[in-house]
């Protein structure tokens, strides 16, 4: 079976007819496992989590909204989980931790894109990279993956190295490694798998999220995986899997973590349907 957790309806409408465009090209893909899982910080229920000068514009939904679509789309038989991504916030756990259980989410994505008030992964702050000094930001990016992992929040880590998506990459593979490896020592004591991400296929570093060190890390300590396309097009669903099953298999993963409502079930890796 497959996966496609990782999807965003934000470059649309949260309406049925954009939703069910995703569902399609899943169907098309015979993904039998999808979920939209839109940016926490697109709705005005989360503005006691996370604020900055880049988030706060485009803070624009209502979760009754974004919790009626799914209805919708339950109540006409079209198989899909609704859950989010949200940015994993330091000194903000309570805050998460109340909006997770406020809604009945089948799985949550806790994913980094800020160091303070860098934005790791967007255009506008690339130049802040030339500013820095490599090491320490990957330094406390990892710092961060290590406490995500730790607090328990989250059923899946997203994208787990972004920090690479710009091609700014530590030069000595001693100090990449024990960044690795500290971020899984703490991954594989909680609940939390790793995404095999295609979505860095279609960035600046043109690589899977993660590194294939970093996965055959992950399948040592014994950590799930997930597949994703961090999808925000219905042409990006499923996106380069067979790339990603390749990956997989070569770590030696032979099945993938599925949700529903919070429980979790590892099923076969390979198309089913």
């Amino acid at each position: 079976m497959l996966t496609d957790y990782h999807n965003h309806l934000e470059t649309g409408t949260l309406t049925l007819d954009y939703l069910k465009k995703f569902t399609d090209s899943a169907d098309a893909g015979k993904i039998e496992h999808f979920g939209i899982s839109e940016h926490a910080y697109h709705f005005y229920e989360t503005a006691d989590i996370l604020q900055n000068e880049w988030v706060n514009p485009r803070r624009f939904y209502k979760m009754e909204d974004y919790v009626h679509l799914f209805h919708q789309a339950w109540n006409l038989q079209i198989d899909v989980k609704m859950s989010i991504e949200m940015d994993y916030t330091p000194g903000k756990h309570e805050e998460m931790k109340k909006f997770i259980q406020s809604y009945d989410f089948d799985y949550i994505i806790g994913s980094i894109h800020w160091i303070g008030s860098f934005g790791i992964d967007l255009k506008e702050y690339m130049h802040e990279w030339d500013k820095r000094d490599v090491n320490m930001v990957y330094k406390a990016y990892f710092d961060q993956v290590v406490t995500l992992a730790e607090s328990n929040l989250f059923d899946i880590i997203g994208h787990i190295d972004l920090v690479k998506i710009f091609n700014y990459v530590p030069s000595e593979e001693e100090f990449l490694l024990e960044q690795y490896d500290r971020a899984t020592e703490a991954l594989k004591n909680s609940k939390t798998c790793v995404e095999i991400s295609t979505a860095g296929l279609r960035k600046p570093v043109g690589q899977i999220y993660p590194d294939k060190r970093l996965l055959d890390m992950c399948f040592s300590k014994g950590i799930p995986i997930v597949f994703s396309s961090d999808a925000h097009f219905p042409e990006h669903v499923g996106a380069d899997f067979d790339k990603a099953e390749k990956m997989a298999a070569e770590s030696g993963y032979t099945s993938l973590m599925t949700f529903s409502k919070g429980d979790r079930k590892l099923v076969p890796l390979g198309k089913g349907k």
